[in-house]
């Protein structure tokens, strides 16, 4: 089969994919990312869920994802690991250079001579995460035990009522208006320090809901940028030719491009093998 060009993108940012969990949509994201030639590729916090990994539970997709971040690195791709509260054992690894790939708690590019981007996952902007570190990792396992529940109402409701995808979790925060009011003081405090930092941009993740707006207050104004998820939202954040876009999964635009159909099935065993060679390679 001819393989599909592929669409050049200069940053590619990507955040909260949570890798090891059931509502990790991680056939999808395998699915975007052999579309794309990244220059430059920002993972944003929470790429792996290290709070809630299990060996029980590692899908052949979950292990392809992580693969194909190795093949990048293998071909020289610039790729910043930040760390966020769900992966935060990386921090103690901050700092870490090998090959293209570094690991940093947060990061700041310089994406022509006038404009500068900040990103930061955005967990220290919550104040659950700093005082009441157990009831945040509870909430998580809560979350993901929502987004399963989810899943088998979806199956219901689309192949027994013939209806539409539901969301539970988006109706939840959407309808409580304290949750509401933590977005908009995220985004809000996020906009106000990179302002006071004399930042362009602003780029965050965290929260799980893409945005792209600009924010103002009495100091001046900042491009806010969120990735959102690969939870619900299934959003990315692209850069390209001076120019940001929120990418958003279409399920029936990338089955019919059926990007993947040609490759070989693995097994996690040598999807592991696999990957080892490819990160000894990028060694040399």
């Amino acid at each position: 089969m001819k393989e599909t060009k592929k669409r050049k993108v200069d940053i590619l940012v990507l955040s909260d994919v949570h890798l090891g969990t059931y509502g990790c949509h991680a056939k999808e994201l395998l699915l975007y990312l052999k579309t794309i030639k990244p220059k430059t590729v920002v993972l944003n916090g929470d790429i792996i869920d290290i709070w809630q990994f299990s060996k029980r539970y590692w899908p052949k997709s979950h292990m392809k994802v992580v693969k194909q971040l190795m093949t990048w690195l293998s071909k020289g791709v610039k790729i910043y690991y930040i760390t966020g509260n769900h992966d935060e054992m990386l921090r103690r690894f901050a700092g870490f250079k090998m090959g293209s790939l570094r690991i940093v708690n947060k990061l700041v590019l310089d994406l022509d001579e006038q404009n500068k981007a900040w990103f930061f996952h955005g967990d220290v902007f919550d104040v659950t995460m700093q005082h009441s570190k157990w009831l945040a990792k509870l909430g998580a396992v809560g979350y993901d035990l929502l987004i399963l529940i989810n899943r088998i109402a979806n199956f219901i409701s689309e192949r027994i009522f013939k209806r539409g995808k539901l969301s539970l979790s988006k109706k939840i925060k959407n309808g409580v208006k304290t949750a509401v009011k933590f977005i908009n003081n995220f985004e809000q405090t996020a906009a106000d320090i990179g302002i006071s930092n004399g930042y362009q941009y602003v780029v965050c993740g965290h929260i799980h809901q893409p945005e792209m707006r600009a924010i103002s207050n009495t100091h001046g104004s900042i491009l806010y940028l969120n990735s959102g998820d690969w939870i619900e939202n299934l959003t990315a954040l692209e850069y390209n030719d001076g120019n940001w876009r929120i990418y958003r999964f279409d399920e029936v635009e990338m089955l019919d491009m059926s990007v993947n159909d040609h490759e070989e099935e693995y097994n996690n065993n040598q999807l592991f093998e696999n990957l080892v060679e490819e990160f000894n390679l990028m060694k040399q």
